[in-house]
């Protein structure tokens, strides 16, 4: 056997085996929920909590994300990164920015415990002028700040981070605090049929409202896959973007390509979303934005990171294949 047929089958072994290790990952962490549950709440008030499906998975997966959200920032910061500053043309990370970044009013859609809550931070939009850092440092005097030369993102003015499952609220304070966004960023605990006050639903769950045509833009990463009636959620969402607005998303799709992996893919999404906190494998995402409303442009495709070698290809055991890009209303 060569190397390279090694080498493959290995990697699509790998490919292959991972959902089910990143189920067994999850699963893993039940005994302790339940443990963390009783000894935080009681007897009585922790049964009543782990007796409830819907409560007990909030914490649960709380506990879980919070585990594994450093390894997900790791794999797919060097996309989302670029994807906010505008520099993510076809699935791809330019050089340039070919479109406008992140700023403005933003909504951003399943913050979770705060994993991508810096990037909306002014450390991100600018960087110190190394011209005359060393000369002002040893006057005693402060560093000028110059725009980083490769992003096209603007000042981002205010953050509403719709975030229902409670149990992620106090991690997120934390990543608010730390990113230096205390006065900007709010912390929004209802879902998206809640958001506005001309909501369908005629109840208020929440204190505040965005009103149609609002917001600059919209952020959404590894999230749109566990939203609750998707077709109608993300039309109301579309109606919160102004005209000229932005949604800037990542997210992973149903598979698209093979009858066997499109099988497979639906054979473990019969477990999926009960493991992994109501995530959707078989969504198509991408289609549902595209027809939720007309769009001035899109520009979404299919990242590097499920396409080795930048070519049109897809490794015919991707299970979790993804898309990125910019929807502009």
């Amino acid at each position: 056997m060569s190397a390279s047929f090694s080498s493959r089958t290995i990697e699509a072994l790998s490919g292959l085996v991972f959902p089910w290790v990143f189920l067994n990952l999850s699963a893993s962490f039940i005994p302790g929920t339940i443990k963390d549950i009783f000894s935080t709440h009681g007897f009585v008030p922790g049964l009543r909590i782990v007796l409830s499906p819907s409560r007990f998975r909030e914490v649960w997966f709380g506990r879980f994300w919070a585990y594994v959200s450093p390894n997900i920032r790791m794999n797919a910061g060097p996309l989302v990164l670029p994807l906010l500053d505008g520099r993510v043309s076809r699935g791809r990370v330019v050089e340039e920015p070919t479109g406008p970044g992140v700023g403005g009013v933003v909504l951003e859609i399943g913050p979770g415990s705060g994993l991508w809550v810096n990037l909306f931070s002014d450390r991100c939009l600018y960087e110190e002028d190394t011209s005359d850092a060393a000369a002002q440092k040893q006057q005693g005097g402060n560093t000028s700040l110059q725009k980083r030369a490769n992003t096209a993102r603007s000042k981002v003015t205010r953050v509403y981070g719709v975030e229902p499952n409670a149990s992620h609220h106090a991690a997120l304070r934390r990543s608010i605090e730390a990113a230096g966004l205390k006065d900007i960023y709010e912390i929004v605990p209802v879902g998206i049929e809640d958001l506005s006050s001309s909501s369908d639903t005629g109840r208020k769950k929440w204190e505040g409202s965005i009103e149609p045509e609002s917001v600059d833009c919209i952020v959404s990463v590894i999230c749109l896959c566990s939203i609750p009636d998707p077709e109608r959620n993300i039309h109301e969402l579309y109606k919160l973007l102004r005209p000229g607005g932005r949604w800037y998303i990542y997210e992973h799709v149903k598979c698209d390509y093979s009858w066997y992996m499109r099988l497979y893919q639906r054979g473990i999404n019969l477990i999926w979303p009960y493991l992994i906190g109501g995530c959707e494998l078989c969504r198509p995402t991408d289609t549902t934005l595209r027809e939720t409303g007309p769009w001035a442009s899109i520009d979404v495709g299919q990242p590097p990171i499920d396409n080795p070698g930048r070519t049109p290809f897809i490794p015919w055991y991707q299970c979790l294949p993804h898309r990125i890009g910019v929807f502009t209303k």
